[in-house]
C-alpha cells in the first residue's frame, strides 16, 4: 500500500520561510510527477507546484520566485521551500503523486492520483 506523508507545516510571520516535505512509502517502482496543492478556508483546492521525474518544474503564478519545489527520486521524496510567505499563502498543503508504478501480488501495476493527509501552513503576525 502506497502512502504519502507530509511534514513541516506550522505558523510563521509574513516574510518568513517554511519547508514542507513529503515522503512516499510502499512498494514503489517509479513515480511520475510529484506536486503540491493547497486549500484555504472556504476555497477550492488549487495547484501550487509540480516537478517531473526528470526535474522539470512548474509553479502557479502567485508563488513564482518565492517557492521552490525539488525531489529526491532515490528516496521518493518531494520538498517545497517557501520563502517570503504572505498571509494569503495560509492553507492546508497537500502532496500529490499523479502516477506511479507499484507491485501488487508480484505484478507491476500503474496507479493514479495519490494524496497526502495535508499539513497546515499559517502565515500571520
Amino acid at each position: 500500500q502506497v502512502r504519502l506523508v507530509e511534514s513541516g507545516g506550522g505558523l510563521v510571520q509574513p516574510g518568513g520561510s517554511l519547508r514542507l516535505s513529503c515522503a512516499a512509502s510502499g512498494n514503489i517502482i517509479s513515480i511520475n510527477a510529484m506536486g503540491w496543492y493547497r486549500q484555504a478556508p472556504g476555497k477550492q483546492r488549487e495547484w501550487v507546484a509540480a516537478i517531473t521525474s526528470g526535474g522539470s518544474t512548474n509553479y502557479t503564478d502567485s508563488v513564482k520566485g518565492r517557492f521552490t519545489i525539488s525531489r529526491d527520486n532515490a528516496k521518493n521524496t518531494v520538498t517545497l521551500q517557501m520563502n517570503s510567505l504572505k498571509p494569503e499563502d495560509t492553507a492546508v498543503y497537500y502532496c500529490n503523486v499523479d502516477r506511479l508504478v507499484t507491485v501488487l501480488g508480484g505484478t507491476w501495476v500503474r496507479e493514479y492520483d495519490y494524496w497526502g493527509q495535508g499539513t497546515q501552513v499559517t502565515v500571520s503576525s
